[in-house]
């Protein structure tokens, strides 16, 4: 296990897509421990930007949070926060997220997802930065039959445009990371979830139909795994991770990629018979064959994070799901 190394005060962190889902989570726990964050966005309404406006009020309550508004295609805006702010360490969380989207948008995955990523590695290029971390994604895998999904897995088989986004990415940090010396670290997210989520994910969009009484949509007869990881678990595997550069590997590239997942896959119908329990009501359902872009089993193999950080997820479905309605309730989300 590596010894790693508390966050400093005095680093300065900038957090793109920090309105977003885990964004704003992790500038929340940074900012508790006091520490300076610079939000980026674009506020884009792929979903309600309402709940995208509502993390940011969170967020403005602390002094030391600033928001600056703008789109990662914007490469001279990158380039004036890097210049006037000189971050210390970079996450780059801002991407066009969602597999069928992809499918009906591909223009704005090219435009955020490649041509995004790349302005943030040139920015960290000709601005050195102690750390890039950057959002992978458990999609990557894509078909592969192979379970769980280990760091090690053959991802060259996409099965969606986004997927081949994230894996690109995956490709062009290691090639900056070893041509200009940019310690890079991606993290491959398995199906995160919790408080303040994204409304076009399975598990909120549920719990509003369950609540107006419409029937949902369960894809392939609700027979489908995926590894449902609780955002807090998320968030402390960050928070580990931070300031704790990836060691060189035998290239002396100093560049690593994580599984961030549960490590317990469950069944979508368990998904929806906890979310039924905590609303205390019973789901009207539609069921669907298999759809384009989707895969049937999600499992994080995740035996370099608890190596590395001696960390392991330990929320339960159950639990993170009690806990989301709990949010989902109080805030009239439906």
């Amino acid at each position: 296990m590596r010894q790693y190394k508390e966050i400093n005060r005095e680093k300065k962190i900038l957090i793109t897509g920090i309105a977003g889902f885990i964004g704003f989570h992790l500038a929340d726990a940074l900012l508790k421990r006091k520490i300076y964050v610079i939000g980026f966005d674009n506020l884009n309404d792929y979903y309600e930007v309402a709940i995208k406006e509502e993390r940011l009020s969170k967020l403005n309550l602390y002094d030391s949070f600033l928001f600056i508004k703008g789109d990662l295609i914007d490469k001279s805006a990158l380039e004036s926060i890097f210049s006037l702010y000189k971050p210390d360490i970079v996450v780059n969380l801002a991407a066009q997220a969602g597999v069928r989207y992809s499918i009906e948008n591909p223009d704005t995955y090219i435009q955020s997802n490649i041509i995004g990523f790349y302005n943030i590695l040139e920015c960290c290029r000709f601005h050195p930065v102690e750390h890039l971390l950057y959002a992978s994604s458990s999609s990557v895998y894509g078909g592969n039959s192979k379970i769980p999904s280990s760091i090690d897995d053959k991802v060259d088989c996409p099965v969606s445009l986004y997927a081949a986004t994230k894996k690109s990415n995956e490709l062009f940090a290691y090639s900056y990371s070893k041509l200009y010396d940019i310690p890079c670290t991606g993290l491959r997210f398995f199906t995160v979830y919790g408080p303040l989520g994204r409304p076009d994910m399975a598990y909120y969009s549920f719990a509003q139909k369950i609540m107006k009484n419409e029937k949902i949509r369960v894809n392939n007869y609700g027979d489908m795994y995926r590894d449902f990881t609780y955002v807090e678990d998320v968030v402390e595997a960050l928070l580990r991770m931070l300031c704790n550069q990836p060691v060189g590997d035998e290239n002396n590239v100093r560049y690593k990629i994580y599984n961030v997942g549960n490590n317990k896959p469950e069944r979508l119908l368990y998904l929806i018979e906890c979310i039924e329990q905590a609303l205390g009501r019973e789901a009207k359902k539609d069921f669907y064959p298999m759809q384009p872009g989707d895969v049937y089993q999600t499992y994080a193999d995740i035996e370099e994070l608890v190596n590395d950080f001696d960390f392991k997820p330990k929320t339960s479905l159950k639990e993170g799901i009690s806990k989301f309605i709990d949010w989902f309730l109080e805030y009239n989300c439906y």
